[in-house]
């Protein structure tokens, strides 16, 4: 008995001390950052920015690969079913996967219990926009506009965000529009220029961009409050839209059994890089507030989004896909 007890706690010790050095030689191999958006998209265009970053912080090669499709779940279930090592990262809005749980009849995965919140990057909200020739200059005419158009009334959606941001704001405004589906926000912008869409709900990244460019009008932002990068935009709540709240935030996200060594180093890393002043800019020319946090805080957001969103899904009358 006490050989099988001393050899039971060598195999132990031996697994524990394989662990430990494992997470304090971590990496040895490349990383890789999977985000569930196509090349040239916001979601991607960020993830290779923190991608360059983070390889200076870790000396290897970090790949960025597009995992596309079901609004950004087949990377969430890439990521998620990944050996948990550290070396197989989400980058995408936590918020959004937290409320693929509720948006999908069969999620591909349990989203708290699979996987958990390695660093925080950055706050941001989706765009109410319309095409920079279009009549409209504030979501008060854009309202009253679209109530009298009815169901003949459309607006365009692409990522999670912003689908649930356009039922809401039908749900607080009583506009009646029809839903376009596109796969990014950047090809619904053909469809605003002819008039063939009235407004979209699209992420920042392609809104600013579009509106520095003189193509869009950005008429409000869909969280509480305004932003330090462009305190110039209005909430849709002080436009009158009352009860709308949706502040994304973007974060590296690993398999839940990735070792906490390994996790409490990916956090000390993005929070050095996002005291960079160019980063910094570089998060709000995107859209956003650099956004620092513990592993622990960074989590406790992630299980309240959850049930944040499920609320925000309820009020919107989305009906699980």
């Amino acid at each position: 008995m006490r050989l099988i007890a001393t050899i039971s706690m060598a195999v132990i010790l031996g697994v524990g001390l394989t662990q430990g050095a494992n997470s304090q030689t971590f990496p040895t191999q490349d990383i890789k950052f999977v985000t569930g958006f196509p090349p040239g998209s916001g979601a991607d265009i960020i993830t290779r920015f923190v991608a360059e970053k983070f390889r200076t912080k870790a000396n290897r090669t970090v790949i960025v690969e597009n995992k596309v499709g079901a609004a950004g779940n087949v990377a969430v279930e890439m990521v998620a079913r990944a050996k948990p090592d550290g070396y197989t990262m989400l980058l995408l809005t936590g918020s959004s996967v937290a409320a693929s749980m509720h948006l999908f009849k069969s999620p591909p995965v349990d989203v708290p219990k699979a996987l958990r919140i390695a660093a925080t990057i950055s706050k941001q909200a989706f765009m109410m926009v319309v095409d920079s020739s279009s009549p409209y200059k504030t979501v008060q005419e854009l309202t009253d506009a679209m109530k009298k158009k009815g169901a003949s009334a459309s607006y365009a959606v692409a990522a999670p965000s912003g689908i649930v941001m356009g039922e809401l704001y039908k749900a607080l405004s009583g506009v009646e529009a029809v839903e376009v589906r596109f796969r990014t926000g950047a090809d619904s912008l053909n469809e605003l220029a002819t008039g063939k869409i009235d407004y979209a709900m699209l992420d920042p990244q392609v809104a600013l961009a579009q509106s520095a460019q003189g193509k869009l009008r950005i008429l409000a932002h869909s969280a509480g409050t305004r932003f330090k990068f462009r305190p110039d935009i209005p909430t849709m709540a002080e436009n009158g839209i009352k009860g709308m709240d949706l502040t994304g935030w973007w974060a590296i996200i690993v398999p839940a059994g990735t070792p906490d060594p390994i996790v409490a180093q990916v956090n000390a890393w993005m929070n050095e890089i996002l005291r960079e002043p160019e980063v910094r800019e570089f998060l709000a020319r995107t859209g956003g507030d650099a956004f620092i946090s513990s592993v622990e805080d960074g989590q406790k957001l992630f299980i309240s989004e959850g049930k944040a969103w499920e609320e925000y899904l309820r009020i919107a009358k989305i009906e699980k896909q």
